[in-house]
């Protein structure tokens, strides 16, 4: 059967055009917030601004008689983010998920609500707002299942722990299938872009052998590698220490022996750098590791300093903005609308589009009766661990353990 989809706080897009690729229908419509308006721009843009685009805090909303079987939302993680100061239950960012679910569930009413968080939303720092959120839903006649799992698992080169919520109308709830598909190596991803759109570098103003830890690495470590060599030479098994910080202590050096090399070739103030960095590891404590990261086999999570430190596996480069979006899986001529550095970091605030789809795949199957539901009104499920926990009706707290 087809299916109708919309997105509520829809950013970049990457949960619509999984929707896409899964109902093989554009979205209906999009809804969001004015707060959301830069990021929403570049989805708009992408479907030529043809579909229409209601700003729930203007008094705009979908007409009741246009309404979507399903609707996704990518409400705002930093509030449940451990990567976020002041990350928890009261961080502001968190009211985007009480205000969607009150909306779609309360209003809307789809016959599937679904979004993706932070991977806290699954543990304890989301308990209050996850709770709450299911308390809506049960108002509204909606059970809810939570799934945590990380993209590398569905194909992604990356990481990338996430958590997905969904609300299902009715008194039961699906089993959603566990997925474990061989991913392409992140060096072969960025390799692998043709188009020719967009292709100007993020980190324009410095490449990576300008990097005095990167300098450090093949000129004293490696004795005059080059940067395709040193590339090339990484073993997978180590790629998640690919960052230059993480090499360095993988190859037994410490920021002692890194501070004389840095003084003896004119670097003068990184020599305090490092001497901090030494002193604060050989205290128990731990330093930031985001420098130069050199793509071998997977990355972590596709944020922070990745669009401007990620560096190509064979040019002296870093990476440009159609590798940066391709490696979250949009389409070839997906733009970046007034692209530039200060908003690449739109390209991270997304769901990576295979994720996305086959997220979107299970809610098909659950429309087509095709997935195993249970008689309960809550499923934790956890894709790494192919496990599912849930208490079914009548079952009793003894019977579960």
């Amino acid at each position: 059967m087809s299916y109708t989809h919309a997105s509520i706080v829809p950013l970049i897009g990457g949960e619509t055009i999984g929707s896409h690729k899964a109902f093989g229908t554009k979205p209906l419509h999009f809804m969001s917030y004015e707060a959301f308006a830069a990021n929403d721009s570049h989805i708009l843009n992408y479907y030529n601004n043809e579909i229409p685009y209601y700003v729930l805090d203007k008094d705009q909303s979908p007409p009741t008689n246009e309404r979507a079987d399903v609707v996704s939302s990518v409400c705002p993680c930093a509030g449940l983010s451990t990567m976020s100061m002041g990350y928890g239950d009261d961080n502001a960012n968190n009211k985007w998920l009480v205000e969607t679910a009150n909306y779609i569930l309360g209003e809307y009413k789809p016959k599937v609500f679904w979004g993706e968080n932070a991977p806290g939303f699954a543990g304890k720092i989301g308990a209050t707002i996850r709770n709450q959120m299911k308390e809506i839903g049960k108002a509204n006649g909606y059970t809810m299942s939570v799934y945590r799992t990380k993209s590398l698992l569905h194909g992604s080169p990356q990481v990338r722990e996430r958590s997905f919520y969904f609300f299902w109308k009715g008194n039961t709830t699906p089993l959603l299938s566990y997925y474990n598909k061989p991913h392409t190596p992140i060096e072969e991803v960025i390799r692998g872009v043709k188009s020719n759109f967009q292709t100007e570098v993020i980190n324009h103003k410095k490449k990576p052998t300008d990097n005095p830890y990167y300098r450090f690495i093949l000129e004293e470590i490696h004795g005059g590698r080059t940067h395709a060599e040193h590339a090339n030479a990484i073993e997978p098994t180590s790629a998640r220490g690919a960052c230059v910080y993480s090499y360095i202590e993988q190859q037994g050096y410490n920021y002692l022996q890194v501070a004389e090399w840095m003084e003896k070739n004119g670097y003068e103030r990184e020599v305090e750098k490092c001497k901090y960095k030494h002193a604060k590891l050989e205290s128990g404590k731990s330093i930031m590791r985001r420098g130069v990261t050199i793509p071998k086999d997977r990355i972590g999570a596709f944020v922070g300093h990745y669009p401007l430190m990620l560096a190509h596996p064979d040019e002296d480069r870093f990476i440009n903005y159609r590798e940066a979006m391709t490696i979250m899986g949009l389409p070839e001529d997906f733009e970046l609308v007034g692209a530039s550095p200060k908003n690449a970091n739109h390209i991270c605030q997304n769901v990576p589009v295979q994720t996305a789809t086959d997220m979107a795949a299970e809610i098909k199957k659950y429309l087509d009766n095709e997935l195993v539901t249970v008689d309960t009104d809550f499923v934790m499920q956890y894709n790494h661990r192919q496990k599912a926990d849930y208490i079914e009706r009548g079952s009793t707290l003894e019977a579960f353990l």
